[in-house]
């Protein structure tokens, strides 16, 4: 995309922002009953500040970045590595594929309670939540983009002596490395809101239970504060997650 494309794009981003905001102060606006499940936006903002002065905002934001790291890291390393190992023969490319393609299809959500009964309350359950449900995507993106590597270049390459390391470093990962990026990113954001999601539904701390708790006290402005927070920290991750996506593809 080109710099004035970019600059276009941006400023139409930007406007359909300030219409929703403004849409929202309008809608709200002398309505006491809309006012009680759609607050104003100053009360949210004013209530985002309140909890942030409290420091709640930033010891329930540790907790479930802690968590979402942690599980991201696992669907990370485990998807990569099953993915690639499942790509390497044909024989396991045709068993397993479909399998994972199925498992992936069924709402883990429905599985949760397992997870609770397994790993308790705590951030645990959060962990192998997260970590299960971004690792389909992850193993299912570095499937296809290792098993969609030109063979003739790995027959050369196994023709002049290649190590299977060297294969793996001059054809496998520049060759997979887009496909295998746009998994993680998917993976990234699919983990990003299933530690959300079960902090939401059974938790003792972390943002979704902040969520849960205020919805649970009719305090709607202090749960779309929250609701705010999230939104803002996960589109500036899915810009910095982008643009690093970008970067690597165009390298």
């Amino acid at each position: 995309m080109r710099g004035g494309q970019r600059i276009l794009a941006a400023c139409i981003q930007a406007a359909v922002v300030v219409l929703l905001f403004a849409a929202w102060a309008y809608v709200t606006h002398g309505s006491r009953v809309l006012s009680l499940f759609l607050p104003a936006p100053d009360r949210v903002w004013t209530n985002l500040g309140t909890i942030a002065a409290s420091g709640a905002l930033w010891a329930a934001a540790k907790i479930t970045l802690a968590t979402i790291a942690e599980a991201y890291a696992i669907a990370s390393v485990a998807g990569i590595a099953v993915g690639f190992l499942i790509a390497r023969s044909e024989r396991l490319l045709q068993l397993f594929e479909p399998m994972l393609s199925g498992l992936f299809a069924i709402p883990i959500t429905m599985f949760f309670p397992l997870f609770i009964l397994f790993f308790g309350i705590g951030p645990a359950s959060k962990v192998a939540y997260g970590a299960v449900y971004a690792f389909f995507p992850i193993a299912l993106n570095t499937i296809a983009a290792f098993s969609n590597v030109e063979r003739l270049y790995l027959r050369s390459l196994h023709a002049m002596g290649a190590s299977g390391l060297q294969q793996l470093r001059h054809v496998y990962l520049p060759a997979a490395l887009p496909v295998t990026v746009t998994g993680l990113r998917i993976g990234f954001f699919i983990c990003i809101a299933s530690v959300l999601g079960g902090e939401t539904l059974a938790s003792i701390a972390g943002i979704g239970r902040s969520i849960a708790l205020a919805a649970e006290l009719m305090d709607t402005g202090r749960m779309y504060a929250w609701i705010v927070f999230v939104v803002l920290v996960t589109v500036m991750l899915n810009l910095l997650v982008y643009a690093a996506e970008s970067r690597l593809k165009t390298e």
